[in-house]
């Protein structure tokens, strides 16, 4: 018999080495196409033609300053014909152009933080409604069997009272139980069926049969985002573009202030003679020098500033909160599981068999029966808040758009 040990062990070996590739390669297309069912999500696609559209505000913002002003004259003079013609062009001379061109590259910068933020919190809400129906459908299915074992049950203490082996008041608090039950399978069949309709409105081609969220998609150590990865988050990136973009605004109007001068060349023909002229004029700032409107914009970026510096600091101190509950839910939910291990799932016979033998009370049974619904009920609760809040830290961190492989 020891010569067909090896191809056993060969065969073990191979789907060791196999089945996580596999589940490693059904999490990926999971995730490409919960990707391109939020890309499809209206609030997605109202986001990425507000980027679009700003980005088209950026590009006019690049553009050059002040266009070529052409000009002509004609008239007569007895049998002459006089015409002049000029051309005027106001020189950028303090070079505002270039501060607009920084300032549209901030734009845009900003404009794609805040799309990116909008994919990721959207990713979360899905992601967080995936965990509620999953919570959902395991609940409902605990109450479902418990509703049918309350059935039976009640069948059988009817029996019993029938042939005088047990009291009414037994099969009465049976009843009891199961009337309690009954609106309970129908509290969770209800919230069942909200957290499907809410997962079809979010995701289009999604069905209860493909499933909730592989359970390889979950990080088992979500870690701390640097503060570097922090910045790149898409609500702080988008603060901090906005304040440089506004800094470049103070400066352009800084600028502005300043007096820039028109160049005009003339050329023409009067009483007979070829003309030709140069002209050149310079705005006087005397009586408003624009400085009001250099302060405001000022004060602009300098609100714009301690923005960001509150937003990147209130996005370090969620993070820190996300990953503080998530730890504790962690905790208690891998503490639940060892306890629970190997107790739950023949504890229902056990205590049935117990209680058709006599050697336990129909009321400790039906106590019995209602604790470890409630065990179960706790665990899958646990379960859920620890999903929550692990998608809480990625949301925070700003890593739940490269766990999900989003592209724009």
């Amino acid at each position: 018999m020891r010569r067909f040990d090896w191809p056993r062990q060969a065969l073990l070996g191979a789907c060791v080495l196999i089945l996580p590739l596999l589940a490693h390669a059904q999490t990926s297309d999971w995730n490409v196409w919960l990707a391109s069912q939020i890309k499809q999500h209206p609030d997605v696609l109202a986001a990425r033609e507000q980027w679009l559209g700003s980005n088209a505000s950026a590009d006019a913002v690049a553009q050059p300053l002040h266009n070529p002003e052409l000009s002509t004259e004609l008239e007569r003079n007895g049998e002459e014909d006089n015409y002049q013609v000029g051309i005027q062009q106001t020189i950028d001379w303090w070079d505002k152009r270039s501060a607009r061109q920084q300032q549209a590259g901030f734009m845009r910068v900003a404009a794609e933080a805040m799309y990116r933020r909008q994919v990721l919190d959207k990713t979360a809400e899905v992601l967080s409604v995936l965990v509620e129906w999953r919570s959902a459908s395991r609940a409902a299915t605990i109450a479902q069997a418990q509703k049918e074992q309350l059935d039976t049950l009640l069948t059988l203490a009817e029996k019993r009272q029938k042939a005088g082996d047990l009291g009414s008041i037994d099969a009465e608090l049976t009843f009891l139980s199961l009337s309690q039950r009954l609106a309970q399978v129908a509290e969770v069949e209800a919230t069942l069926q909200k957290a499907e309709i809410r997962a079809r409105e979010l995701l289009p081609q999604w069905t209860p049969a493909r499933g909730g969220i592989p359970e390889n998609f979950w990080p088992t150590q979500p870690g701390s985002a640097t503060d570097q990865e922090l910045l790149q988050h898409p609500a702080v990136a988008s603060a901090q573009a906005r304040w440089q973009s506004l800094k470049e605004e103070a400066e352009v109007t800084r600028r502005t202030a300043r007096a820039e001068p028109t160049v005009g060349l003339n050329a023409g023909r009067d009483g007979g003679e070829n003309l030709v002229g140069l002209s050149l004029s310079i705005p006087l700032n005397v009586r408003n020098n624009f400085s009001a409107e250099t302060r405001a914009a000022e004060q602009a970026a300098l609100e714009a500033e301690a923005h960001f510096q509150a937003v990147y600091r209130k996005q370090r101190f969620d993070l820190q909160t996300a990953q503080a509950v998530w730890q504790r839910y962690e905790q208690q939910y891998r503490r639940w599981q060892k306890l629970v291990q190997g107790r739950v799932e023949n504890s229902a016979d056990l205590l049935e068999r117990q209680w058709r033998s006599g050697d336990l009370s129909t009321t400790d049974y039906l106590l019995a029966l209602n604790q470890r619904a409630e065990s179960l009920l706790a665990g899958i609760e646990l379960e859920k808040q620890t999903r929550l809040t692990l998608t809480d830290v990625l949301l925070q961190s700003g890593r739940l758009t490269a766990a999900t492989q989003l592209t724009n």
